[in-house]
Formats: C-alpha cells, sequence, structure tokens
C-alpha cells in the first residue's frame, strides 16, 4: 500500500473541502501536452495512502462544465503515477428513490456533451472498450464501504451528462428519465472516457442535490429558500461522502489492482500500424501507456 497513490477529483461540493483532510502535503504544478489542469494537484497523506486531489472546477470554482479542462486533468494525474482514479460530483435525481442527499456508485452513463475534448488521441485510430466504463472492482469496493457506515447510497445508476451550463428544460427532463436515466449532471464526461484511455480504474461517486425539474418543486416554498434547501441537501451529501471516501481510503481493500482490465485498456485498442503512428505523438502520450 505504502508505494500506491490514488487520485481524486473532487467536484461541486468537495471542490474546496477535500484537501484539508490530507497532512504532509505538496503542490504539484503539472504541465502536460493538453495544457495546464484546473489547477495544483495536492498530494499529501489520508491515513495511510497516498493521495493526490484536484479539485475539477478549479480554486474558487472557476471553471464551467464545458471548461473545465478534462484532458489536462486526468493526463496530469497519470503522470504522477495515479492508476486508480475516485472522482466526485453534484448531480439532480431523475428517479423518486434517489433523494436529495443521497449518494450513488455511478456504473454508467450517456453522454450528450458536444464541446468537450473526449480523446487523447488526435491522430490514428484508437478505440477503447467502453461498455462498462466504471472500475467492477472499485465500485465493489465502495459499495461495502458504504455499508460499512450506515450512509445512504445507491448501489448503481445511469448518470446522463449534458453539456449546459444551462439545467434541462422539463421535456428533456422526461426524456431523461424515459431513457432509463437515473441522475443527471454536467462533469462525468469526458472524464470517464479519458480515464479509461488512461488506463485507470475509474469510480465515480454522486451526490444527490435535488430531484431535477420532472418533479415539480415546493409551490409554497420561494426561489430562496429552494436553493437554501440545495446548498443544505449538498452540503448533507458532501457530508457522506466526505465519510466513504475516508472509509474506503482506511479500508485494508487494495485500491490500485494492477491486473485489473481497466490497466490493459488499451492493449488492443490501437489499430493504427506502428509504421503509420507519428513518433511525436507517441512520445507525448507515453505515460497513457504506463
Amino acid at each position: 500500500m505504502a508505494c500506491e497513490i490514488v487520485g481524486i477529483i473532487g467536484g461541486s461540493g468537495l471542490g474546496d473541502c477535500l484537501a484539508g483532510h490530507l497532512t504532509d502535503t505538496q503542490m504539484e504544478v503539472v504541465d502536460t501536452p493538453f495544457g495546464a489542469p484546473s489547477g495544483p494537484v495536492v498530494v499529501g497523506q489520508w491515513g495511510d495512502r497516498r493521495v493526490a486531489f484536484l479539485n475539477r472546477h478549479g480554486q474558487g470554482h472557476c471553471f464551467s462544465p464545458s471548461k473545465v479542462p478534462y484532458a489536462a486533468n486526468v493526463f496530469a494525474m497519470k503522470q504522477l503515477g495515479v492508476h486508480t482514479l475516485l472522482a466526485t460530483g453534484a448531480v439532480g435525481s431523475l428517479q423518486e428513490a434517489i433523494s436529495p442527499g443521497d449518494l450513488v456508485i455511478v456504473d454508467q452513463f450517456i453522454d450528450k456533451t458536444f464541446k468537450r475534448r473526449t480523446s487523447f488521441f488526435d491522430q490514428g485510430a484508437v478505440h477503447c472498450e467502453l461498455s462498462d466504463p466504471v472500475c467492477a472492482g472499485l465500485a465493489e469496493t465502495l459499495n461495502r464501504a458504504a455499508q460499512s457506515i450506515q450512509v445512504k447510497t445507491h448501489a448503481q445508476g445511469t448518470y446522463v451528462c449534458m453539456e449546459g451550463p444551462q439545467f434541462s428544460t422539463r421535456a428533456e427532463s422526461r426524456m431523461h428519465r424515459l431513457w432509463g436515466g437515473d441522475l443527471i449532471g454536467m462533469t462525468a464526461m469526458p472524464e470517464a472516457k479519458l480515464a479509461r484511455e488512461a488506463q485507470m480504474c475509474y469510480g465515480l461517486i454522486a451526490l444527490a442535490s435535488d430531484y431535477d425539474c420532472w418533479r415539480p418543486h415546493d409551490a409554497s416554498k420561494g426561489k430562496h429558500a429552494l436553493l437554501q434547501e440545495i446548498f443544505g441537501n449538498l452540503q448533507m451529501a458532501t457530508d457522506h461522502c466526505i465519510d466513504l471516501i475516508e472509509a474506503v481510503l482506511k479500508s485494508d481493500k487494495a485500491l490500485v489492482r494492477e491486473g485489473c482490465a481497466c490497466r490493459k485498456s488499451l492493449e488492443l485498442a490501437v489499430w493504427t500500424p506502428e509504421s503509420a503512428r507519428d513518433p511525436k505523438q507517441q512520445a507525448q502520450l507515453a505515460p497513457l501507456f504506463l
């Protein structure tokens, strides 16, 4: 365990507070072929685990979902030696059973984004398997940890990722439910796709802040009261999520599994023959193949 380093990307709710749980920290300013990440990566100890933490939206929440440098974020983590990446993010609930304040261990995605870089590979043909877009072993570990601390956690859920920054129309929200969506958010994609291209074990804890607009809000509450309620739900979910992350990191379960299929996702994915590959790009992208 001593040589492992676990990456954590914190989204809305956790982005500005999770780093405070690390000790013996140092700030790593990482340069990548895809520009700068959202900010310096904080590397430190959480119990016996070595952890690299990155605030997805930047200090002070300065990056909107479409502007988050996803490729730089994931690449920076891989350059630092991260092979397991645990992400968090706030979502709206598309299902009555997922209440505000609940956590969901996401297992599937529907990607509706269209403005973002979705691959590290500009040249050549690289096709990663993505039928199961999160690491099953990491998801199982998260669910076991949730049971141990009695946090209301749903063992699976389909996350619909929209471009934003506006929220859904009511018609869209109803459509997402018909598609089989359980959650609506703006940041899981292309992060999960890029993590697979980086041969990382990726897991996502979603924090339900409210019901999406398919479900009418309480007409007796004004807009300010509703907003405060959402913030309160997000804070509750944030507290639960920190408890879950702490339980996972303090467990004796291996979080970095070198034998996992996620760690070999590029093995059969590169279809361009060696003779036709760009040597410069190969050198730049070498960390992805480690």
